[in-house]
């Protein structure tokens, strides 16, 4: 088991990228945080990894606010004992042009989108380096991070924030052996927010399919597993080739 004996955090991970991370995570051997701000989606997939034979407890947060964000590191930390991975996948998006979106929704973005991962990483990091342990966060951008887009405005901007954090991050975490890499999906799943998958969703890659959760799920267990110790500050594309196809067609 690629994970054995380490305590993970998913945000997000009621539905969708985050309930995959956290079954296949517990497949591997990791004990569950599973942090959602819907207690019966954060409930259910806790339960789900359970009756597999895995170890898992939902925690309620909302990761737009820092206080929820201190009491949450602090509950799963005392209810495991130690915390080795963190997931930063939560995020919202506005899906609107810059004269549609109010300066309340932009916040709102920003403040779940990227500044949750800024806080979770730093109250997590400070409990990492207490207890001494070798930790690994990874965070979830998007290709949107990448390209401009003629909605989504607040997205693209955090989903942009996201690279660069996960650089500074890594280059402030790394004298304390805590590995911070990123992820970058383009539609996978169900879009953001939402829960309904569209396998017919028209998609531009290489590979000819639309991504689904596992896959992203698959890239992150590589990041935090010892498979990766040599790869840090990176931002993985797992996006079946689109970003090679942009920009232009997509």
């Amino acid at each position: 088991m690629k994970l054995a004996n380490q305590v993970a955090i998913v945000t997000g991970a009621g539905r969708n990228i985050g309930e995959d991370v956290s079954k296949l995570f517990a497949q591997n051997g990791a004990a569950i945080a599973v942090v959602d701000l819907d207690k019966a989606r954060g409930d259910k997939v806790a339960a789900d990894i359970v009756a597999a034979g895995g170890k898992a407890k939902a925690f309620v947060c909302d990761v737009g606010k820092e206080e929820d964000i201190i009491a949450c590191v602090k509950d799963v930390a005392e209810h495991f004992g130690k915390i080795d991975i963190l997931i930063n996948n939560a995020a919202i998006s506005d899906n609107k042009n810059m004269f549609d979106i109010t300066t309340e929704e932009w916040n709102r973005v920003l403040a779940i989108t990227l500044t949750s991962p800024f806080l979770f990483t730093k109250h997590v990091a400070k409990d990492m380096i207490a207890r001494g342990v070798k930790g690994k966060v990874v965070n979830v951008s998007s290709t949107s991070g990448y390209y401009g887009r003629d909605r989504a405005t607040a997205y693209t901007a955090a989903k942009g924030g996201v690279v660069n954090l996960t650089k500074s991050l890594a280059i402030q975490l790394a004298p304390h052996n805590i590995r911070v890499n990123a992820v970058v999906p383009n539609k996978i799943g169900s879009p953001v927010g939402k829960d309904e998958f569209d396998p017919t969703r028209p998609v531009l890659n290489l590979v000819g399919r639309p991504g689904v959760p596992v896959d992203l799920a698959n890239a992150a267990l590589f990041l935090a597993s010892d498979e990766s110790s040599f790869i840090v500050a990176t931002a993985l594309f797992v996006d079946g080739g689109c970003t090679a196809l942009m920009p232009g067609n997509a």
